[in-house]
C-alpha cells in the first residue's frame, strides 16, 4: 500500500510523468502475478482491475455489483458535489442531458466543430516547425466544449477559462494536500475561480433568456436553466455551475487524448495515415460534387 496516505502516489505520477504510466501497473502485475492488485493512490486506498475480462466485468455491472464514486479529494474541489451521492448525481445528469447530445443529434455540431477546426488550425499548427499535440489538442476540445455547453466561442473567452481549467484538472489527479504551491491548493483555487465565473455567465443568461436575447434550450445552459426537476423546482446557480464544471472538464481531457493518439499512431504508421488521407480526400471530392450539383 506504501507509505502512510501519500501510498504510491509518487509511483503512480512519476510513471506518468516520465511517458509510460502504464509501468506502474504492468511492474505491479509481474510483482503479484496477478491481474487485480491493491495499491493506494491519491491517499485512497484502491484496487485496479487489469484485462479485458476484468474490465468488462466493471463496465457492464456499474450501479449493479460496482457503484461509481468521488474521492474525498475531489469533493473538496467540487464542494456541492458531496450533497449527493454520486449514483444519484449521475441519474439526474442523465436525466438532464437533453436530445441535444443524443448520437443522431450530433450531426448539427459537425460544421459547428469543423469551422472551430480549420481556425484552430491556422492559428496554432500552420506554418509551425514543431508543435506538442496535447496541449493543442485540449485547446481545441476545449474551445468545442465552450461552444456547446455555453455558446462561447471567443477565443480570448476560452483561454481566459483554459488555464484555471488546466489547473483544475491537474488538482483532481494529485496528491491530496491542500497546501501553498502544491496542485491540490491550486486545484481548489481554480474550482473557486471557475466556478465564480460561470455564475456570473449564469446570471447573464438568466438575463438574456428573461428578455428572449438567447435562444431557448439553445444549449445545456439555458436547457439546465429552463428545466426543473420532479418536484418543479429550479437548479441553484451553484448547481448548475458545478454541472458545467464537470462537463467541461470531461470535454477538456478525455476528447483531447484520443486526438492525440491518433495524432501519434498515424505518425508512426504511415501506411495507415495514407489510407486514411485517401479516405477524407474522396469524401471531400463527394462534398464537391453534391455542392456543384446544387448550383446547377
Amino acid at each position: 500500500m506504501g507509505f502512510p496516505i501519500i501510498g504510491e502516489s509518487l509511483e503512480f505520477l512519476s510513471a506518468g510523468r516520465k511517458g509510460y504510466p502504464e509501468k506502474f501497473i504492468y511492474d505491479r502485475i509481474a510483482e503479484y502475478s496477478s491481474q487485480v492488485f491493491k495499491t493506494c493512490i491519491l491517499g485512497q486506498p484502491t484496487t485496479v482491475v487489469c484485462g479485458a475480462a476484468g474490465n468488462k466485468f466493471l463496465f457492464s455491472n456499474e450501479n449493479k455489483l460496482v457503484t461509481s464514486w468521488w474521492p474525498d479529494s475531489v469533493n473538496k474541489i467540487f464542494p456541492s458535489s458531496t450533497q449527493t451521492s454520486s449514483k444519484e448525481e449521475s441519474k439526474k445528469m442523465r436525466k438532464l442531458l437533453p436530445n441535444l447530445l443524443k448520437p443522431e443529434s450530433l450531426q448539427r455540431y459537425v460544421g459547428m466543430m469543423d469551422t472551430i477546426a480549420q481556425r484552430h488550425l491556422e492559428d496554432c499548427w500552420e506554418g509551425k516547425q514543431q508543435v506538442t499535440v496535447l496541449p493543442l489538442a485540449k485547446m481545441y476540445t476545449f474551445w468545442i466544449a465552450c461552444k456547446v455547453f455555453l455558446s462561447i466561442d471567443d477565443p480570448e473567452h476560452v483561454a481566459k477559462l483554459a488555464h484555471p481549467f488546466n489547473d483544475l484538472a491537474s488538482g483532481i489527479i494529485s496528491i491530496p494536500i491542500d497546501l501553498p504551491g502544491t496542485s491540490f491548493n491550486r486545484g481548489i483555487r481554480a474550482s473557486k475561480w471557475i466556478r465564480k465565473e460561470l455564475v456570473s455567465i449564469i446570471q447573464q443568461r438568466k438575463v438574456d433568456l428573461a428578455g428572449n436575447r438567447a435562444l431557448r434550450a439553445h444549449d445545456m445552459l439555458s436547457h439546465m436553466l429552463l428545466t426543473t426537476d420532479e418536484d418543479g423546482q429550479y437548479m441553484k446557480e451553484t448547481d448548475i455551475a458545478d454541472k458545467i464544471m464537470g462537463l467541461l472538464i470531461g470535454g477538456h481531457d478525455t476528447a483531447s487524448a484520443v486526438i492525440t493518439f491518433i495524432v501519434k499512431y498515424l505518425a508512426e504508421l504511415p501506411h495507415i495515415y495514407q489510407e486514411v488521407l485517401k479516405e477524407q480526400m474522396e469524401i471531400v471530392k463527394v462534398e464537391k460534387a453534391k455542392g456543384a450539383a446544387q448550383l446547377e
